[in-house]
């Protein structure tokens, strides 16, 4: 039996490669293998992730206390501290990739606004009143900053209070003033509002 269960390693390699869009059951009966020579393949003599059972659910426990946030490097060094468990950070990559383990990535904090200086502040004449009648007769505006893998971008953006809808927008790679006008007049060109409007800036 043990000869039979090695002569059908490309079968299981094969099963193991679909067995997250077919049934494994299924595939077995297919290619006329068993189920069980097919896990004892899995769990002992797969070239490909040489699964410890034990290990794999250790990995999960530490993975899954760690509130998904936990790499390699965090589940390595808890399973040395805490279980005496000597393991390579690949062989873990491998569980988590099997197992489909994808650990949270914490956004950095940034700071988008400066309080620190000497310019005129323009009066709140909105006074949280966020109530519009009509379209174009209050305008608000916001920047948010978005992590890309060349390094940080800024979005500003004017929101039409009435309709609730993004009427004008500006991206760049810095927080200056020509970030803010840009989106405003990007607004101002698009929807053409009376003298009347009201735009106020969030500051935080």
């Amino acid at each position: 039996n043990s000869i039979l269960c090695k002569r059908s390693s490309v079968k299981y390699a094969w099963i193991n490669k679909n067995c997250k869009n077919l049934p494994i059951y299924l595939m077995c009966r297919v290619l006329n293998v068993s189920k069980s020579c097919y896990y004892s393949w899995l769990f002992n003599g797969s070239n490909v992730y040489k699964i410890d059972v034990k290990l794999c659910k250790l990995v999960k426990e530490i993975f899954k206390k760690s509130k998904r946030t936990y790499g390699t490097i965090r589940i390595k060094e808890e399973l040395e501290d805490d279980y005496g468990v000597i393991v390579s950070r690949k062989r873990i990559a491998k569980i988590m990739k099997y197992y489909n383990l994808k650990a949270k990535i914490k956004r950095r904090f940034v700071n988008t606004t400066d309080s620190n200086h000497n310019n005129e502040i323009a009066p709140n004449i909105l006074d949280i009143n966020f109530y519009a009648s009509s379209p174009d007769e209050k305008y608000v505006g916001d920047i948010t900053y978005i992590q890309t893998t060349q390094g940080w971008l800024y979005l500003a953006t004017v929101i039409d209070l009435y309709s609730r809808k993004v009427v004008g927008w500006s991206i760049g790679e810095n927080m200056k003033t020509s970030l803010i006008i840009g989106s405003l007049k990007m607004a101002i060109r698009n929807r053409n509002p009376n003298s009347a409007l009201i735009y106020l800036i969030y500051s935080k």
